[in-house]
């Protein structure tokens, strides 16, 4: 017989003159010879898979997977042919095999991951799990065509990624609540901010139409140190700016630590506090705005009265007063100039410090090289000298110049001390004679003028006269 198979099917043939299996789409069937056609369609297998993370937190793991034979490799086709096409690919027998494989994977994988990583890293764990699956399916001839993993699910009466989600959407709804209220805020400010540039325009534009030759004249001394108390103000806005900063960057260092721990508890009353601290801020906005609206007001109103008066006012009177106008706006420009200064040299002297402190860093870096290089220096020489300390030791005190130190040392401190030593013996000289008694005596008789002549020139104190005389005494009184 002469069969051909379908364009998903393969003939097994075995029997005689066929050493194992032949594998062909399409064959001549001997007698003595028998065959079985199989499908190699893949097919869809879905699971559910119930594991559990490093954390020991359960999830229910969704996941499809089209698997079928290996076509591109013929050992892996024999394998199948042998092993899984006696059965139907949709009976529970090979619905078995490829779901514990696939879940004896997934679990062994989970449990080395955190619940973090697997959420984050679902790319990766879904090529992890392909491929611990697909080592275990080579062995039956199956090829994984498609895996897709899904959502991961809760196990009921664990609502990780639940609670995890309500966390996402307060945290994006509070943002969304600061933005519009940043929002609002700039747009109020901004409004605020054109109308009176607009009305300070008008007065800059009408001084310098009205009064463009007395420019150079007013109260200079009043105005400059109005301008330096203003630049002093500038500089300690700026530093409180910075504390302020630091201040607020430890806060939120210390919130989001806190946040990291008690997540679930704190969630309501940080929303809480984020909207107590943004009503405080339009609040404050609010206040803002409105003194700015009673000062355009009461501005505009005093603009008309000073017109008024002005016209009604003599002509010298009213140069003096647009002259100091003037005077005003120059300084005014002056202060911006120098606030401008301020803030280079600001940047500057940060410059400096980070410079110092780079080079403190490198200082450091090079005194802790100097200490190694002189630890191994000592730990070489007292491997070379055999491990003998005190040779060590003796060493480093020669080659260190201590002992010409300690001598040098001992000789400023006896230098100008001027002392007077006395070397004297109490031997006989080989010209005593007698017993031995009489030599101690002798001797001892031999060394008191030596030793009352030791004392008189240390002390200054003679002997007294019924103990005797110092040497040359009675020579020198006659």
């Amino acid at each position: 017989m002469y069969k051909v198979a379908k364009a998903s099917e393969y003939i097994a043939v075995t029997g005689l003159w066929i050493e194992d299996i032949k594998i062909a789409k399409k064959a001549w069937i001997l007698p003595g010879q028998s065959y079985t056609k199989f499908d190699i369609s893949p097919v869809n297998y879905t699971f559910e898979v119930q594991a559990m993370s490093a954390e020991k937190l359960p999830f229910v793991l969704p996941a499809v997977f089209t698997i079928g034979p290996r076509t591109d490799d013929l050992p892996s086709l024999h394998k199948y042919a042998k092993l899984i096409s006696p059965h139907d690919k949709l009976s529970n027998h090979v619905n078995e095999l490829v779901q514990g494989i696939i879940e004896g994977e997934t679990r062994v994988l989970a449990a080395s991951m955190t619940m973090e990583e697997v959420f984050k890293g679902t790319k990766e764990f879904k090529q992890e799990v392909f491929e611990k699956v697909q080592l275990e399916l080579n062995q039956f001839g199956l090829l994984i065509y498609n895996a897709n993993v899904k959502q991961l699910v809760d196990v009921p009466g664990h609502e990780y990624f639940s609670y995890l989600g309500q966390k996402t959407q307060m945290e994006a709804a509070n943002q969304a609540k600061v933005d519009v209220s940043e929002a609002r805020m700039k747009g109020e400010i901004g409004s605020k901010l054109r109308d009176g540039q607009t009305l300070q325009n008008a007065a800059k534009i009408d001084a310098e139409t009205k009064v463009i030759t007395t420019q150079q004249k007013g109260q200079g001394t009043k105005e400059e140190i109005k301008v330096r108390t203003e630049v002093k103000v500038f500089e300690n806005q700026r530093e409180a700016e910075v504390a302020e900063a630091n201040a607020e960057l430890t806060k939120k260092k210390a919130g989001w630590a806190k946040e990291a721990k008690v997540a679930e508890v704190e969630a309501d009353k940080a929303v809480a506090l984020r909207d107590a601290e943004l009503q405080k801020e339009v609040e404050e906005m609010n206040a803002l705005t409105r003194t700015q609206k009673l000062r355009a007001e009461f501005l505009s109103k005093a603009s008309v009265e000073y017109e008024t008066k002005v016209q009604e006012a003599n002509w010298e009177l009213y140069n003096k007063q647009k002259a100091a106008e003037a005077y005003l706006y120059q300084k005014q420009k002056e202060a911006e100039a120098q606030k401008a200064a301020a803030e280079a040299a600001f940047f500057a002297r940060k410059q400096v410090v980070d410079g110092d402190f780079y080079a403190k860093v490198k200082e450091a870096e090079g005194l802790e090289a100097m200490t190694k290089a002189q630890g191994t220096y000592v730990h070489n020489l007292l491997r070379a000298l055999g491990g003998d300390y005190s040779a060590l030791r003796d060493y480093l005190m020669i080659s260190g110049g201590m002992f010409q130190e300690v001598a040098k040392i001992n000789a400023e401190a006896v230098k100008g001390l001027q002392p007077k030593i006395s070397i004297w013996t109490g031997g006989d000289n080989g010209t005593t004679s007698g017993t031995s008694a009489m030599k101690e005596v002798a001797g001892v008789y031999k060394m008191l003028p030596p030793l009352f002549e030791t004392v008189n020139h240390q002390t200054g104190m003679s002997p007294p006269a019924w103990m005797g005389t110092l040497p040359g005494s009675s020579e020198n009184g006659n």
